[in-house]
This record gives structure tokens, sequence and C-alpha cells, in this order.
């Protein structure tokens, strides 16, 4: 069983191809069922159906609960759902879980989910990782916080070894010789 993260699939949002968002989807999908069929192609690609999911946010938008249903059932993996902005639609599926907010161990490592990037998190100073959407790839990442939304990431769900690989070159998430968590502790 494997752990996958994503963000940001926006199932059924046809305004996510327009010309005014900064995504860009629209140079790479000419409609939304084109959109969601490669969305959904990719995603069971590399999810399996016993891994484990995470989406952190933005699952549907601007659609039909029945068409959201529909797709989410296409999907591979036993799906948690950490809440975005547009989850109006989202909330309503049968999700293994729902969080607003979620720190987990994946793979032995603390990992800290929100839809949000954050610029500090629980556990920060101890190594802790932060994994986020909203920001459709425009927020830079660092050593130990980064986007995994669909738009940084080829639109299909990432791994936890895959996620540290890209982080690894990135500048520390907080600046050497602090250690404010620490001394409040």
């Amino acid at each position: 069983m494997a752990t996958w993260f994503t963000a940001d699939s926006h199932f059924g949002h046809a305004g996510i191809l327009g010309p005014n968002m900064h995504c860009r989807r629209g140079d790479h999908f000419r409609t939304v069922q084109e959109h969601d069929a490669a969305l959904v192609e990719r995603w069971n690609a590399v999810v399996a159906p016993e891994d484990e999911i995470f989406h952190l946010g933005d699952f549907a938008h601007k659609t039909s609960p029945e068409y959201a249903r529909s797709v989410f059932r296409k999907l591979n993996g036993r799906k948690h759902l950490i809440k975005g902005n547009h989850e109006k639609i989202g909330s309503q599926l049968d999700w293994l879980s729902k969080h607003d907010f979620l720190e987990d161990t994946v793979d032995g490592k603390h990992v800290v989910m929100f839809h949000y990037g954050m610029r500090v998190w629980p556990r920060m100073r101890r190594g802790s990782l932060h994994l986020y959407g909203h920001s459709h790839g425009s927020l830079p990442g660092c050593s130990q916080s980064l986007d995994v939304g669909v738009d940084a990431w080829d639109f299909r769900p990432v791994s936890l070894a895959e996620i540290m690989a890209r982080m690894a070159p990135l500048p520390p998430a907080y600046p050497e010789g602090r250690d404010d968590e620490d001394e409040a502790a």
C-alpha cells in the first residue's frame, strides 16, 4: 500500500481552463471533459485501489453534485479530504475522512496537510513537512514545504518520495541560528 497526495483538481470546473487563470490549464486541455478524463487517467495510473490518497482541497467546483460523484467513483484509492476553499460539492462525497487541517505520520515523517501554504507549521523545527495546494504551482516551496497540487505535478498525484526529492535542493524553511520553537518548550 502506497500513500499519495494531490490538490486542486477542480473536476467539472470549465472556468479553470480560461485564459485569465494563472495556472494555464487551457494550454493543455480544450474542454473540461478532456481535462477531467486526463486527470482521472493520471490519478489511476499511479494510485492503486488499496492505496491511501490525501486530496488537499478543491476537488470539484461549479459542477453538479452528481457529476462530482461520478468522477469520484472512478478514482482509485482510499480517499481523504483536506477541505479547500471550493468544497461545497467535494465535502458531500463519501471520503474515508474529512479534515480542515491534518497532521499525520507518513513513511515515518510527520506531515502537516492544509489547503493553504503556511510560513510556519507545527513541529517544523523538528523536521515536520508541510504539504499544501491552493496556489496552483505559483507559490515556491522550500526544503520542508511544497505544493502538491496537480498544476505542480503534471496533473497527477505524487508520492512522499517524489515530494522529498523535489524539496531537497530548495532553501530551508527556517533561517539557521533561530530556535524560537525550542526556546518556548
